[in-house]
C-alpha cells in the first residue's frame, strides 16, 4: 500500500499532522478557533464578536455558552468617576477643616485654656510663650500637609489611579505631626503637667 496522502480513502489526521500554517497559527493564537476549524468554518476577524467564544463571526456550537459583551472599558470609566467624586469630596471636607482649625491654632493659648476646662483640669493655661510659638507652627504643618495630600491625590486622579485613600492617609499623617506640635506647649504648662502626672 502506497504512503501517498492524496488517496481519498485515507482518514484526515486527528492531531493536525497536515494542518496548514494558517490553521496552526489560528490554533496557537486562538485556542477557541479549534472548534471552527474542526467544523470547516472560516475564521473571519472582521466581523463583530457575536459568534463562538473567541472566534469572531463564527456561529456558536449548540450548547456553547457565549461570552458576555465586553464592558470592561465602561466599568473602568465608571470606577474612575466614582473614585474622582469620592476623592474630591474628601479634599473639600478636609479644606474646610484645615481653614477653621488652622485659624484656631494661631490663638493657641485661649484654645488650650478652653480645652483644659472642658477636660476638667484645675487651674488655667499659663505657658503662653510656647503656645504663641508652636500654635502657628502647628497651623503651618496642617496647611502644608493638606496641600501635599491634595497634590498627590490630584496627581493620581489624573493618571487614572485610585486616589480615594490618599486624603485619609494624608490626614492621619498630618495630624500626627500637628499633635506633636501642640503637645510641646501643653507638656510645658504646670497645670497640665500636674494633672497628667497626678490625676485626681
Amino acid at each position: 500500500m502506497s504512503g501517498d496522502s492524496s488517496q481519498p480513502d485515507r482518514p484526515r489526521p486527528a492531531y493536525g499532522e497536515y494542518a496548514t500554517p494558517e490553521e496552526q497559527r489560528a490554533r496557537i493564537q486562538q485556542p477557541d478557533a479549534t472548534w471552527a476549524l474542526d467544523t470547516g468554518q472560516a475564521l473571519d476577524e472582521t466581523v463583530a464578536p457575536h459568534g463562538a467564544p473567541g472566534v469572531p463571526g463564527v456561529p456558536a456550537a449548540p450548547g456553547t455558552q457565549r461570552w458576555p459583551v465586553d464592558t470592561s472599558a465602561e466599568a473602568v470609566r465608571s470606577g474612575r468617576n466614582i473614585d474622582r467624586v469620592v476623592t474630591l469630596s474628601l479634599l473639600v471636607v478636609g479644606a474646610f477643616n484645615v481653614v477653621f482649625t488652622a485659624v484656631s491654632y494661631f490663638n493657641l493659648p485661649a484654645l488650650a485654656d478652653q480645652a483644659m476646662k472642658i477636660i476638667g483640669i484645675p487651674g488655667s493655661f499659663t505657658n503662653f510663650d510656647a503656645a504663641r510659638l508652636w500654635g502657628p507652627i502647628a497651623a503651618i504643618v496642617l496647611i502644608a500637609g493638606f496641600l501635599l495630600t491634595a497634590f498627590f491625590a490630584w496627581r493620581r486622579v489624573n493618571k487614572g489611579k485610585l486616589a480615594w485613600w490618599i486624603p485619609l492617609v494624608g490626614a492621619v499623617v498630618t495630624y500626627v505631626f500637628v499633635y506633636i506640635c501642640l503637645a510641646v506647649p501643653l507638656l510645658g504648662d504646670p497645670a497640665f503637667l500636674e494633672y497628667a502626672t497626678n490625676p485626681r
